[in-house]
């Protein structure tokens, strides 16, 4: 018999909430991954992007999946914080600008029409009034402004993992902190080995590693999906500048192409105890194939480049800046070939996949994750849970 019903292969984002989902409808869970290293830089095992204290959360988005997705998750912060006594969520609002050209044109078009459907409240904000409405901002004459003060703003996600564990644990679900390297379906259920030397089996098993889900022999078949290293850049502020930058919202700078689009992060704590604003942007390093070469990337601090355009784009931006220490970091995204989450079934009827955040996921990771657990749970999802758009490819 195996020792459990369900496990969970991924303790990130998405997989701790799909245990937290499984756990509150059925015992037997399980929810396999290792927990932040405590050194980065010589930990030689795998990483999760979540390793930080901020993601921005919004509605107000140009695919009307991803706006859904997002509302279903944000609905649920006031329940996960209550039931897990963890904070993470800061109503700080979102800011959409740009000139409206190209590509941010067709974006706001579409997330507007998103926004009146789902019943967001979206304040569009012209040039003429963007400037005193945001005086932390040196933006362009022809911006325009989109403001979602409501139900956005940003999410720790560190503290949302937390708190997910946290509830499913106090659920019944077990949470194995360990490391899977095979997963192999059996006559006597699915076995997960883990590099501790451990062998757990379970009735279905659901892979939820992120960017490192093909670098380990974990599924039947690869999925048809490209782990991209990210460069984000961090300016250290100081008491005056933390009042001068205190008051503003998540904010994206969107532009004509998509490389030159940045993600800007309100001033946050971290764990050294400063307070960093955060900038980030679409450009992305070639795909990381390997463990080895993910490994590498995380030890790094980033792509010297893009570093240096995140520096300049934010001086630009935000003048204040200048004379502020400036750090940079990597993460990974993990960019699906239909640009939506994998959720599904592999090869074998025992094994499915849940990854794919295609770098926008946090905010909605909640509801990726139920959706992870209504597929073990009933066996597939429907068309209200974007079947179709879930539906995983495999090479």
């Amino acid at each position: 018999m195996p020792d459990f019903k369900y496990i969970v292969v991924g303790a990130g984002m998405m997989g701790a909430a799909a245990a937290r989902h499984l756990s509150a409808q059925t015992d037997g869970v399980a929810l396999i991954g290792p927990d932040e290293p405590a050194d980065r830089k010589t930990h030689t095992g795998v990483f999760s992007s979540h390793y930080d204290e901020a993601r921005i959360t919004r509605g107000f988005d140009g695919d009307p999946v991803w706006a859904e997705l997002a509302q279903r998750s944000i609905r649920r912060y006031t329940e996960i914080e209550a039931k897990s006594g963890i904070r993470f969520f800061t109503e700080a609002g979102c800011l959409f600008t740009g000139n409206g050209k190209g590509l941010a044109g067709d974006y706001v078009s579409r997330a507007l029409s998103s926004a009146g459907r789902l019943g967001l409240g979206v304040e569009t904000i012209g040039s003429d009034r963007l400037v005193g409405r945001f005086a932390m901002f040196s933006l362009p004459a022809d911006h325009n402004g989109y403001f979602e003060a409501r139900n956005a703003g940003h999410v720790n996600p560190r503290a949302l993992v937390k708190a997910q564990c946290t509830v499913a644990a106090a659920q019944g679900a077990r949470l194995v902190r360990e490391t899977a390297a095979h997963i192999r379906d059996t006559s006597k259920g699915v076995e997960v080995s883990t590099r501790e030397g451990a062998v757990h089996t379970a009735e279905k098993v659901i892979v939820a590693a992120g960017g490192f889900t093909n670098m380990a022999d974990l599924l039947p078949s690869p999925v048809d999906m490209a782990a991209a290293g990210r460069t984000i850049a961090f300016f250290e502020l100081d008491d005056a500048r933390q009042a001068l930058f205190g008051t503003m919202p998540s904010t994206i700078v969107l532009a004509e192409t998509e490389d030159d689009i940045v993600y800007i992060l309100p001033p946050v704590h971290y764990p050294d105890g400063k307070v960093y604003l955060k900038i980030g942007g679409e450009s992305e390093k070639g795909r990381l194939e390997t463990l080895a070469e993910a490994i590498d990337w995380f030890h790094s601090d980033g792509t010297p480049g893009e570093v240096e355009f995140l520096k300049k784009r934010a001086l630009s931006l935000m003048p204040e800046l200048a004379g502020c220490p400036v750090t940079s970091g990597s993460c990974v995204a993990s960019i699906t070939r239909s640009g939506y989450p994998y959720i599904g079934y592999t090869q074998s009827s025992n094994i499915a996949v849940l990854t794919g955040g295609n770098f926008v996921s946090a905010k909605s990771s909640d509801e990726i994750g139920r959706l992870g657990a209504v597929l073990l749970l009933d066996g597939q999802l429907t068309e209200n849970d974007f079947a179709a758009e879930m539906s995983p490819v495999f090479i």
